[in-house]
């Protein structure tokens, strides 16, 4: 039980530091901030800086994969299960809750710092387990923007990660510091909606 408490301190402690200083944050000041007194606590519990990230990545998935599904299921009871924007909507709002009804400060600005991170890299994230929802939801997003030509689609889904991210972040940073939401949920899905269905502009020759 000690040995999970000492690891869930150094996740809580690397989200923030990671968030505040980027990935090269010094382990042992990680370490520090979560209250191990050995430098070496990150490598014997996650072996080095990689295993840690992806554990950081790993730990509000569950939470955040209940929500999806149940938003899913909304979705399909009322007949909108191909719908683009219920479909970022079951993506995006449970972001906006779920990790800080948990106790999270940092998250999205975790995210932003580590997005190009392989523990979150599209090719090799949506097939690990525990990421249902997330797949159905791409699966879905591709089939209903197939309006689209197949490489706009596939690159728009492509950077969807980062644009979402860095608007989540934003978000955060404006919600620490006191100032209005520059993103309420509604709006945030607005922006998300619009590029994935924005009109396909012809180059000129």
């Amino acid at each position: 039980m000690a040995s999970a408490d000492a690891r869930e301190r150094i996740i809580v402690a690397a989200e923030r530091l990671i968030a505040e200083h980027g990935v090269e944050v010094p382990l042992r000041d990680i370490a520090t901030a979560a209250g191990q007194r050995n430098n070496s606590a990150v490598q014997y519990h996650f072996g080095g800086r990689d295993g840690l990230i992806d554990a950081v990545a790993e730990h509000r998935i569950a939470d955040l994969e209940q929500h999806r599904l149940e938003l899913l299921a909304e979705s399909e009871a009322t007949g909108a299960a191909q719908d683009v924007r219920a479909l970022v909507s079951a993506l995006v709002v449970p972001m906006l809750t779920v990790p800080y009804e948990h106790g999270a400060t940092h998250y999205a600005r975790f995210l932003d710092r580590v997005r190009t991170h392989p523990a979150l890299a599209a090719d090799t994230n949506l097939g690990r387990a525990g990421r249902a929802a997330v797949r159905l939801i791409i699966t879905r997003l591709d089939r209903a923007l197939d309006d689209l030509p197949t490489a706009v689609r596939r690159r728009r889904l492509r950077v969807l990660p980062t644009v979402l991210f860095a608007l989540l972040a934003d978000r955060e940073r404006a919600v620490a510091a006191g100032e209005p939401d520059p993103h309420a949920a509604a709006e945030l899905v607005d922006l998300i909606v619009g590029m994935l269905t924005a009109p396909v502009s012809v180059a000129p020759r």
